[in-house]
């Protein structure tokens, strides 16, 4: 099983994927303005950024859920310089960079390489 796609929806889908492509170097990989903008995660999968509908709820201010992407170390520090820049930093671990995009999600880049048990 791999990732095929993640859906974000938005008030402003260009001010949204502008974030994204600045903070993470994503290219567009499908224009359907005004409707969605698709940006590449790698591979195959995409980060869909689409419009929210009139009364569509907006993601909870504060949520501690998170879309953390791999990447190596070089990247990781990039991305924390970039987000304290941006004055939307939100915090560390050993491993680890979290940042909120402009509607309050929370994203992470990480380094931790995971281990499978044997069995």
């Amino acid at each position: 099983m791999q990732l095929h796609h993640l859906a974000m929806r938005s008030t402003d889908v260009v001010a949204l994927a502008t974030f994204y492509r600045r903070m993470f170097g994503m290219a567009v990989v499908r224009d359907a303005l005004p409707r969605s903008l698709w940006l590449g995660l790698g591979g195959d999968a995409v980060l869909m950024i689409e419009a929210r509908e009139a009364g569509e709820p907006a993601p909870p201010p504060g949520s501690r859920e998170l879309v953390a992407l791999r990447v190596d170390a070089a990247t990781r520090d990039q991305v924390r310089q970039r987000a304290r820049d941006s004055a939307c930093y939100d915090g560390e671990t050993g491993f680890t960079v979290y940042l909120r995009d402009p509607e309050g999600r929370r994203l992470a880049v990480s380094t931790y390489e995971f281990t499978t048990a044997e069995g």
